[in-house]
């Protein structure tokens, strides 16, 4: 008997499995299963299937599947099964909903179909375990480990996957001294970073005031549950959305260091199959570039990674003023010059009728107020929701008809050339830090993984109703000692302060190895199973340090421990965006790539462990 232990029930966990099915063959010898999660299992916390509909995915439905190969004639089964919109469709007949964003909740109902799926379809060999419940302790035991759960059973496993979710890091800095506030005066409340369906915003009295730090995804989430949440209603009218409060709202101010709510996505245009051929920005023309430097993200990849968007955005200009024809000549132009020289992209612009053009830039983007002081309050209100009503526009266009949501759209498909080219270190220390996680992640993340673009709607019909107010660029959150309560203010606009008697970090928190309050991590880091990925000894990412593929953890003398796998959030920064859930609807994606290694792996441990006499020959 092999036994395999996956710590973490969502979507990764998920993967592993289904490509464990898939490889399966009733000739396998004995395998028991133990699939851990604490809330639940087959979705784990962020998808589980009891939070309320409010809270929606940020990906359209045809763009997602969870299953590694698209349904043919015979039952789903692992390695063939229905992409999420399929499967939408099928349970809820009568429209299409590839291009829906749907409740969280309803992508984990569909990935609890994927595990009875998997379930039904392993071979009499394997035994799959629920288990509900918190992995306390990871402990090597013998050539295995044993695994402790938080109501004291012990699973002796011969292998574990360790693919759990957002962690939540113990408070620091400023974060600490507002919580401390808060906890000195009653009355007031601090709620940390995490996912808004775990926070206790039922707590929150009506009317009272509440500060939200951050206007990304999370800020969305929060708002929704303090307005929907509450009674409140949206409406059609000839003006727009209009908001009708239920009275149970709370007075809501946010901000951020933009003073502007992530944009929305683009109205989807593309077929469910789309995939972008990049002309500029690819790994061989990047290393080939770099010659034998290590590459350097503002030197080496940023150029590059522009023209990308330069050239989707520049012939979505040309289709939008002089028509397809010419926009296609352009492309097929741009696209014979094989993208080795930047230059050739504004040369061949110009030939078209574009000189001039400027590009898009992501600091002016990600940061539209960053140079401007405010005369007050009203004019800044007005720049806000005109600045609102301008991205709800280009979303209405479209990811394919808008130059600036079909630009900003392709960021999304070159994350996985991101991947090859900086994971496991392959970015210098420095560039990796200043020019990867801490000034293109963020402004990638904001301009290109938004929400959909009704968020943006509600939130201008929020402002409307007198429920919403964003302070401004630059937002910053006091403790008022003298008040006794917290404050909100924005250097940028005179006269915007607000007192606020609750405050909500509506982001979610980085990944911090170090800093990680969850009782696993640290033993595991006390055990010397794993280590923090420090960048050539300069750079400590708070990420998992791991192999390349099946991605070992690497422990504290250096070395894989081979029995371990680690995928997902917690490697963080040892790889690059980790967080996407499986998307691509004919299922092969670097997503199920690395869920099949670990289970390829796995299995040909579980052989070699039955017949070690096999090792070798």
């Amino acid at each position: 008997m092999t036994t395999i232990a996956v710590v973490g029930g969502g979507p990764r966990a998920m993967s592993i499995l289904e490509r464990l099915a898939a490889r399966a063959s009733e000739s396998l010898e004995p395998v028991d299963i133990h699939l851990i999660d604490t809330v639940q299992v087959g979705c784990g916390q962020v998808w589980r299937t009891d939070q309320p509909d409010w809270y929606l995915m940020n990906t359209v439905a045809g763009e997602i599947t969870a299953f590694s190969g698209p349904p043919d004639a015979g039952p789903a089964r692992p390695g063939a099964g229905p992409s999420f919109a399929q499967w939408w469709d099928m349970t809820d007949p009568g429209r299409e909903h590839a291009n829906d964003y749907a409740p969280r909740r309803l992508y984990g109902q569909y990935l609890l179909f994927l595990l009875d799926t998997i379930e039904r379809a392993l071979p009499s060999s394997v035994t799959l375990h629920r288990v509900v419940a918190t992995v306390g302790d990871l402990c090597k035991e013998g050539e295995g480990y044993r695994v402790t759960l938080d109501d004291g059973r012990e699973i002796l496993a011969d292998q574990a996957a360790i693919v759990t979710g957002h962690a939540r890091p113990r408070l620091s800095g400023h974060l600490l001294e507002l919580q401390r506030f808060a906890q000195s005066h009653p009355g007031l409340r601090f709620v940390p970073g995490g996912s808004a369906a775990d926070m206790p915003l039922s707590d929150i009295a009506p009317r009272t005031k509440v500060g939200v730090i951050g206007m990304g995804l999370t800020f969305y989430d929060v708002v929704a549950a303090l307005t929907v949440g509450r009674g409140g209603t949206f409406t059609e009218s000839g003006d727009g959305l209009v908001y009708t409060p239920s009275g149970d709202e709370p007075f809501i101010v946010a901000g951020s260091r933009s003073g502007f709510p992530q944009p929305g996505r683009g109205r989807n245009q593309k077929p469910s199959g789309f995939a972008y051929r990049p002309v500029f920005f690819t790994e061989e023309l990047v290393r080939a570039a770099a010659g034998d430097e290590r590459l350097d993200f503002h030197r080496h990849l940023l150029p590059r990674l522009t023209a990308e968007v330069d050239f989707v955005h520049f012939t979505t200009v040309l289709r939008e003023r002089s028509g397809a024809a010419t926009a296609d000549e352009f492309a097929a132009r741009v696209r014979a010059g094989g993208g080795a020289r930047v230059a050739d992209l504004a040369r061949c612009a110009a030939d078209f009728g574009l000189a001039g053009l400027p590009g898009l830039d992501f600091d002016t983007l990600a940061l539209p107020f960053a140079a401007r002081t405010f005369a007050d309050r009203a004019t800044f209100d007005k720049e806000l929701l005109a600045a609102l009503d301008a991205d709800v526009r280009e979303s209405e266009r479209g990811n394919v008809d808008s130059p600036l949501k079909a630009g900003l759209d392709i960021l999304r498909s070159l994350r996985w050339i991101i991947r090859e080219l900086a994971d496991f270190g392959g970015l210098t220390p420095a560039s990796h830090r200043d020019g990867l996680v801490d000034w293109y992640a963020p402004r990638s993340a904001f301009l290109a993984a938004g929400p959909p673009l009704v968020r943006l709607r509600e939130t201008r019909a929020l402002i409307e109703a007198g429920i919403l107010r964003v302070i401004g660029p630059r937002a910053t959150y006091v403790a008022d000692p003298a008040a006794g309560r917290f404050g909100v203010l924005s250097p940028q606009v005179p006269g915007a302060s607000e007192a606020v008697d609750t405050i909500i970090d509506a982001r979610i928190p980085a990944p911090d190895v170090r800093a990680d309050t969850s009782p696993l991590t640290r033993m595991l880091l006390r055990r010397g199973l794993w280590s923090e990925f420090v960048n050539g000894g300069e750079f400590r990412t708070g990420g998992v340090a791991v192999t390349r593929s099946p991605f070992h953890p690497l422990g504290a003398d250096g070395r894989p421990e081979r029995g371990l796998y680690v995928l997902g959030i917690p490697t963080e920064y040892s790889r690059y965006f980790t967080q996407v859930v499986a998307t691509g609807p004919t299922g092969w994606s670097e997503f199920m790539r690395d869920a099949d290694d670990v289970a390829s792996h796995m299995l040909r441990s579980a052989e070699l462990n039955v017949h070690p006499l096999t090792i070798g020959g």
